[in-house]
């Protein structure tokens, strides 16, 4: 079971081991052979796995998992279940966006539960954070564990889980970076996934990005789709709204610096470039939902 904690400082309770992990497929469905060592994965760290049916498909349209009702299904199911301890998605893709019409959001916050993953993941994050409930970016299985070089992510991933997060957590430590700038400032940690986080404008879905610390990263973006991303990001008030911008990996993208620059060049808030979260390594876990101090000087997050 996840602990309960009267002490406030405790932000996200530890995963006790024991606990069942429940895995799911909210978005993509995983590349031949990376669902069976799922389960091996989870009980050697001391859970207990639980799949749902969405991560066996059938697929759906060539990208889907498997149908819209069953992924909701599965995820209305696994944050329901009273057995369940943590919810746990097996990898991104695209589909969770297509789940937010029917999403039961008091279900949701009736029963929370910690949802861990990134990429399209950032949907959901970003209607547990209107809901008031912390997430998890973080590594998932069919994307990132048993890879070469992801064993520190993964590692990170779980200790985190068995200690929990609390208040004077420092998250990680960016490197410095020509793009880092300004001083420390707080805010509530939101956003992921740059392309999936903009397309939540003009959604009832986009968090209030009012005074927050918003964390951005990508994959295989061409410049100039960056560029689009953050300038409707930019005319939409998202970027003018910020507190700061924490930026993660822009995995695969060709000289992304250049337009990354050029954007910030027309804000003025501080920004702490090079966290070291996003697609590819590293990809260390990072708590969204719950207020952090970013410094830029220091290179650090760190929850308050």
């Amino acid at each position: 079971m996840v602990d309960a904690s009267p002490d406030p400082d405790i932000l996200i309770p530890p995963l006790r081991p024991g606990a069942t992990v429940a895995v799911l497929a909210p978005a993509g469905p995983p590349r031949p052979g990376r669902l069976a060592p799922v389960e091996a994965w989870l009980s050697e760290r001391g859970y207990r796995p639980r799949l749902l049916p969405s991560c066996y498909g059938p697929p759906a349209l060539g990208f889907l998992a498997a149908s819209d009702a069953q992924r909701l299904a599965d995820l209305h199911a696994a944050f329901t279940d009273p057995e369940v301890d943590a919810v746990l998605a097996l990898r991104g893709g695209y589909g969770c966006t297509r789940l937010l019409d029917e999403l039961d959001t008091a279900l949701l916050r009736r029963h929370p539960k910690l949802l861990i993953g990134y990429s399209d993941l950032t949907a959901l994050h970003a209607v547990l954070d209107r809901e008031g409930l912390p997430s998890l970016h973080a590594p998932m299985p069919a994307s990132d564990w048993g890879l070469p070089g992801a064993d520190a992510d993964t590692d990170a991933l779980f200790r985190g889980l068995a200690r929990g997060w609390r208040r004077g957590d420092r998250l990680g430590l960016a490197l410095p970076h020509p793009l880092s700038r300004g001083g420390a400032v707080r805010g509530r940690l939101i956003g992921g996934n740059l392309a999936v986080f903009a397309a939540l404008v003009g959604t009832r879905w986009l968090p209030d990005c009012r005074g927050a610390l918003l964390f951005l990263e990508d994959v295989s973006e061409e410049p100039y789709r960056i560029d689009r991303l953050l300038t409707q990001l930019r005319q939409a008030g998202v970027l003018g709204a910020v507190a700061g911008l924490v930026l993660g990996s822009f995995t695969d993208a060709e000289s992304p610096d250049a337009v990354l620059a050029d954007q910030l060049a027309r804000l003025g808030c501080p920004v702490l470039a090079g966290w070291p979260s996003g697609h590819g390594q590293p990809n260390r876990p990072l708590p969204l939902g719950l207020m952090a101090e970013m410094d830029p000087v220091a290179g650090t997050l760190t929850l308050v």
